[in-house]
């Protein structure tokens, strides 16, 4: 089609054809109310759905007009996507021609044709015919009866004049009036009397034309490139094979044209690859051996711990397991924040090794600096998630949930009280963080879950502070409180665009914290052999490690400072391997030795090898895998939290440790599930990438553009409306703009709705708070499986600033870096505009081919301005009617 001279020249013929009825009718085309009347919009109705039908629609919408359309062969879909009104003629007859153009209909369907053209037709104001079949005469759909019917003040211009035209009374060349007041316009030179555009139009299709046959050797290769494809034959290239007349004194037969890329069939829905047949036997087999693991593990693990702490743990994490599935997928992102700050309980563990590491001056630094981190995690991690929850709040919602903050005093009265009662405290407190997660399940209890997280911390860690003793207590206290204040800070500054790369930073905190609890506790208290309190030290020290530097790392690619792309060192997988067997050896080491010092070496020497492990770890997982590799760092900061319970015989850490780890790795599973993801590829750092897919498709590519102007004009005519955001959208920081258009389009009977991919952005849950900080109503927010079965009802989807969650790759291109990720299906629905920057690939770096669909228009510039533009064109394209 890059060469297709025709085609060109057929849409500046369609849009000029627009101009020529405008110049006649002499009316408005938009409704207009002034003070000197109201005015309707004019009516057109178009025969024809080519590219000059298809051009003749789009500058009459853009120009107000209310458009009617008709074709013989049923091209509805392309018809309703631009706005305008399908005609249909009730009679079944097969309109489709050879490539794609129309056939000669029947009588019987000529006589049906005639009777509804006569009644559009004495309704309209402008008509433009543009029908043709090649090498006959052009078909009469327009008779003199049915002229005679038609209004005064009326314009026909007929497009086939050349051919005898659509109309009955056209003169080829001329204009003018019949004795009832229509006017005819039969001029065969429309693109001429667009002499610039036209020859534009032109002389890109000769350049194209010269691309074509010289490829990448540009002028050099034009001639060496035409003689390789004549001497080949029939096997050359048929575009040089058709240029050239004769060659060498002799002539050249031109091979037979190609046939019209026919009108394609509407889309079938992509069915799912059958499913393997189930192997009961199979897996009853893999069950019992999951199973058998999964409690030797646990007895082992009950050999060196507490019995109490054995079942808190498990009881714990079946809590965390439950209450986590019932959390919509709006308030991910919220779930993350409060689990975040609940797990700053790292605090507690720094107390208590400040409260045992008194005489050793090395380990209690250590505390010092794990209660500070936990402080500026705590305070931090709850004022975000506070923030977050208030967005959620519609004018007028009034809320009460401070009041659930009253059993703090309660704890606080008891613990300076009754000293008897501090692990009750501890145990109500951990109860507490459960149901802070049970809360967060619905928009009605998000605000009572984030209190109760609250009052559960408090009640931790006030416990905790009586118990310790005086000197220590000051220390702690002023501890907690700069960190408190730092946290403050930065928590009240933090912007919602910037969550993902927050939380990943309050992640590295715990993990320098658990780090520092389990060095400081082995060299304050060491002890020999593979005894409980070792194995702790050494797994704590090590998941800390690996969550501190996986964390920064993710903070890096979140914020931009760091590539997106995924760290392809040479040997990857064996340099993972490499590292954990060196992890296990310094195990075997540190039970063994019976030197304290050499104890703290270890533990030092694996605290660094774990932080190298997370560098490489979490850089090896692509930017697209981001989200969930934040779920990951969550259920690795719970699993530290655990390690420090077991540790120092904590039964609130080890129950605020089990929930998040539990809680994150189903978060995980989550994610994964959304993205197709492999959680193993994700957890150990891209260890099964696949290679980069190219799609078939490797030439040039066109896209359509649009304008303000015209999506405008859509969404105006539009019931069914549908925004899919994405991450350019908060980037840009056009969810306001984006939220006044859906308040206005509401407000005119007009059905919009958001449609929001579960890992739409850069962390599970985000698109929902923006659009809640935009002002949104969360009703008017539905998830991807809710919107992709109604898909086909939309009249427009409007993507804005998304990429890979629309990309039709993860359907189309087998092997690519989203194969088989469920994405929002948008390219079904009758009207796509995409709202981006530029046609650049998404975060995956993937291009995309719903850009190039006959049904999709690019609407390019920044987001902010387009939006702003656009909610500016709505409101008052609408206020006019």
């Amino acid at each position: 089609q890059k060469l297709d001279v025709l085609s060109s020249q057929a849409k500046v013929a369609g849009h000029r054809a627009v101009v020529e009825a405008t110049h006649a009718f002499g009316r408005f085309h938009t409704a207009e109310m002034t003070a000197a009347g109201k005015y309707p919009p004019s009516q057109t109705f178009v025969l024809g759905c080519g590219v000059a039908g298809l051009a003749a629609i789009g500058t009459s919408k853009a120009l107000g007009s209310v458009v009617r359309a008709w074709d013989v062969r049923d091209v509805s879909d392309q018809v309703h996507s631009m706005g305008a009104k399908w005609v249909s003629v009730d009679f079944k007859e097969d309109g489709a021609g050879a490539g794609g153009y129309a056939k000669e209909s029947s009588d019987a369907f000529k006589k049906a044709q005639q009777e509804t053209f006569r009644k559009v037709l004495s309704e309209v104001d402008i008509v433009i015919s543009t029908a043709a079949i090649p090498g006959k005469r052009s078909p009469l759909l327009i008779t003199k009866e049915a002229v005679a019917g038609m209004k005064a003040g009326s314009v026909i211009v007929d497009l086939a004049a050349i051919g005898g035209g659509n109309c009955e009374l056209t003169r080829l060349n001329e204009c003018f009036t019949t004795t009832n007041g229509v006017t005819i316009i039969g001029f065969a030179d429309l693109p001429a009397r667009m002499a610039n555009q036209a020859s534009a139009m032109y002389a890109q299709n000769m350049a194209n034309l010269l691309t074509h046959i010289h490829g990448k050797e540009k002028a050099a290769g034009f001639l060496p490139n035409l003689f390789k494809h004549l001497e080949a034959g029939e096997t050359g290239d048929i575009v040089s094979r058709s240029i050239v007349c004769c060659r060498n004194g002799e002539q050249i037969k031109m091979p037979p044209p190609p046939q019209p890329t026919p009108v394609k069939p509407k889309a079938a829905p992509v069915k799912a690859k059958a499913a393997a047949e189930a192997n009961p036997m199979r897996a009853a087999i893999v069950g019992s051996l999951v199973l058998t693991f999964g409690v030797v593990c646990l007895l082992g693990l009950g050999e060196g711990v507490k019995t109490s702490l054995l079942t808190t743990f498990l009881l714990a994490g079946a809590a965390g397991y439950q209450a986590v599935w019932g959390v919509a997928h709006a308030l991910h992102t919220p779930l993350m924040s409060v689990t975040n700050a609940i797990s700053g309980m790292t605090a507690v563990g720094g107390l208590l090794l400040m409260q045992r590491s008194v005489d050793t001056p090395a380990a209690q630094g250590l505390g010092m600096l794990a209660v500070g981190a936990s402080a500026v995690n705590i305070i931090g991690g709850f004022v975000v998630s506070q923030r977050m929850l208030n967005l959620f709040k519609k004018p007028g919602d009034k809320d009460y949930s401070a009041m659930m903050l009253i059993p703090g005093l309660v704890f606080l009265v008891v613990c300076f009280t009754h000293a008897e009662l501090l692990q009750p405290v501890l145990s109500v407190s951990a109860l507490l963080c459960v149901a802070a997660i049970g809360g967060l399940a619905a928009m009605g209890t998000a605000n009572a879950g984030c209190k109760f997280g609250m009052v559960g911390v408090f009640g931790a860690l006030v416990a905790t502070f009586v118990s310790l003793r005086t000197e220590v207590v000051a220390v702690a206290a002023g501890l907690m409180v700069a960190g408190g204040l730092l946290g403050l800070a930065w928590g009240m500054k933090v912007s919602p665009i910037a969550l993902p790369q927050t939380v990943a930073a309050f992640h590295s905190l715990v993990g320098l914290a658990a780090m520092c609890t389990s060095i400081g506790s082995y060299w304050a208290r060491p002890m020999v052999g593979a005894g409980m309190e070792n194995v702790s030290a050494i797994l704590g020290d090590f998941i800390g490690g690996v969550t501190l530097t996986g964390s920064i790392i993710a903070f890096g690619k979140l914020n931009g400072n760091l590539s997106s792309k995924p760290l392809n060192l040479p040997g990857k997988n064996y340099l993972n391997l490499s590292g954990l067997l060196i992890f296990i050896g310094m195990m075997v080491a540190f039970f063994r030795t019976e030197s304290d010092l050499v104890g703290v070496y270890i533990l030092t020497a694996a605290g660094a090898l774990a932080c190298m492990m997370g560098v490489h770890l979490v850089g090896s997982v692509g930017g697209g895998d981001m989200p969930v590799c934040i779920t990951v760092l969550n259920s690795y900061s719970g699993w530290a939290l655990v390690a420090e319970g077991f540790l120092l015989k904590s039964t609130v850490l080890t129950i605020v440790g089990s929930l998040i780890g539990f809680s994150g790795a189903i978060l995980t599973k989550i994610m994964c599930d959304a993205m197709n993801r492999d959680i193993f590829n994700v957890l150990f750092g891209g260890i099964n990438n696949a290679p980069v897919v190219k799609s078939g498709d490797t030439g040039p590519k066109e896209h359509t553009e649009t304008s303000v102007a015209a999506v405008a004009e859509l969404l105006a005519n539009s019931r069914e409306v549908l925004v899919v955001p994405g991450y350019g959208m908060a980037m840009a920081r056009a969810q306001t703009a984006m939220g006044e258009i859906a308040s206005v389009l509401r407000d005119h009977k007009i059905n919009l709705k958001f449609g929001v991919h579960p890992v739409a952005g850069r962390m599970p849950g985000q698109m929902n708070v923006l659009l809640a900080e935009a002002g949104v109503p969360h009703e008017w927010v539905l998830e991807m499986d809710e919107v992709n079965p109604d898909m086909e009802n939309n009249d427009v989807v409007l993507v804005v600033g998304a990429n890979d969650v629309v990309n039709s790759s993860a359907q189309e291109v087998e092997g690519c870096a989203i194969w088989g990720m469920p994405v929002i299906e948008v390219w079904r629905a009758k009207k796509v505009i995409f709202c981006k920057r530029s046609m650049g690939g998404g975060y995956a770096d993937l291009d995309n081919p719903v850009f190039y669909k006959e049904n999709t228009d690019m609407l390019l510039g920044d987001a902010k301005k387009t939006a702003d533009a656009l909610a500016t064109k709505v409101r008052e394209r609408l206020e006019k009617v």
